[in-house]
This record gives structure tokens, sequence and C-alpha cells, in this order.
């Protein structure tokens, strides 16, 4: 389940990999399941969109099969490859699920989800249903995470550039969509009846001049290795 290094080089080239494993069957249905009853349930935190309920936040925090998954060799083995073996979950960014359908309206403008590449995130995307061009799937536009920090996507020369080089990106249920966070990307419209289910998760390497934990984050691999200059030498 690792990355090859022409996979790695894609990744960084373009700013996206789709990982090469699925996640089993029987456990996207789990998530579903369990995302579906928390929604149901209103269980907190969520957000709202005309009255409706269309993301549960904290996954990590409500443990069970939403933990399991956060830290599935299917995730965190080729997530190695990219990150290296000390690997930490971010519970502040990302760290939800969202049920789209055909009135969903929140992230379809192309945006980026960190704006400075020395503070990005691997984000995997988790799709529990399929996605394709009629349901809305996730678009990007290949190599912007190469674009200057800061980046104002509002600017209209920048923005029509955008809207022009983006491209869908059909995944199966159970598809992994590995992605650098400074690309710019968006949500697509749902124009069926039907609904689109995905999990967003936030990695970082273990910051190895960070000496305390960080309450924001989740060490799910490896260790925190200190390596900052004021450490006394052995």
């Amino acid at each position: 389940m690792k990355l090859t290094p022409q996979e790695i080089q894609l990744f960084r080239h373009n700013g996206f990999i789709k990982f090469p494993m699925l996640l089993p069957m029987a456990q996207v249905k789990a998530l579903k399941a369990a995302a579906l009853k928390d929604m149901e349930e209103a269980v907190e935190p969520v957000a709202r969109q005309d009255g409706r309920i269309i993301r549960i936040s904290a996954i990590w925090e409500r443990g069970g099969i939403f933990r399991e998954t956060i830290t599935c060799d299917e995730i965190l083995e080729p997530l190695a490859s990219l990150l290296g073996a000390n690997i930490e979950y971010v519970l502040n960014r990302h760290n939800h699920i969202y049920l789209r359908d055909a009135g969903s309206s929140h992230s379809l403008e192309l945006h980026r989800d960190v704006r400075h590449w020395s503070r990005t995130i691997a984000t995997v995307l988790v799709y529990l249903e399929d996605t394709h061009l009629e349901n809305g799937c996730t678009r990007v536009v290949p190599g912007s995470h190469h674009l200057p920090a800061f980046a104002n996507l509002k600017d209209a020369a920048l923005r029509q550039i955008a809207e022009s080089q983006a491209i869908p990106l059909p995944m199966p249920a159970g598809g992994l969509l590995a992605i650098d966070s400074m690309i710019i990307h968006a949500a697509g419209v749902n124009h069926t009846d039907g609904t689109r289910m995905s999990m967003t998760l936030g990695y970082h390497s273990a910051d190895e001049l960070a000496p305390a934990d960080n309450p924001k984050k989740v060490l799910v691999r490896g260790e925190r290795p200190y390596r900052g200059n004021d450490k006394p030498r052995e």
C-alpha cells in the first residue's frame, strides 16, 4: 500500500493523488450508517443549511468507526510515503463528514484550505458514496499549489484561469483522494435527487521543532521526535 516513487512525484507535481487501495465496503457502510445516525440525532457539533444538517464535525472525538478509519492502514500506509513515519492528525481543520444534496451550497467556490506552503496539510478525502459529474465530484486545478502563497482568488484574472483549468475527479465509494491543501479546489454541484457523502481528514508530519504535545493534533503513527538546537546533547 506504499506509494511508488512515481506516485510520490505525481503528488508533488500535481498536488493530488488517488491512493491505490479502497476502503472495504463493509467499513464504508458502517461509516455511512454511523454518520447518518449522528445526523438524525443531531449529535453536536453539526452544521446546518436551511434547517437540515449537512455536516458533522469533530469526528475523531466521536470515536468508534470514525477513529478506526482515521488510523487505518489503507490511509496511513500510503500517507507515510508522503509525510514520513511520524504522522499527526489535525483536530481543528477538516475532521468532518459532509452530506451534499441538490441544495448544498458550501465549498462550491474554488478555494485553498490553507494559505501558505509552510503550513499546508495533507488532506485525505474518503468517499462514502460514488461521486461523479452528475452529483458534484471534487474539482481541482492541477499544480495550483505551486502558485504564490496568499494568491488572491478574488482576483478576476486568477479566478478565470482557475475555472478554465479545473478538472473533475470522479471517485468510487471507498475511494481515497489525497490533496495538498494549497491546491485550488472545490466541490461540484449535485444535480441529482440523491446525496454525496464524504469524510475530510487532515494530517501533518510530526513537528520536529515542537517540544510539547499540541492539543489540536493527535499522534496517529510513530513518535514526536524533538530536534531543536536547544536540545541538550547526549
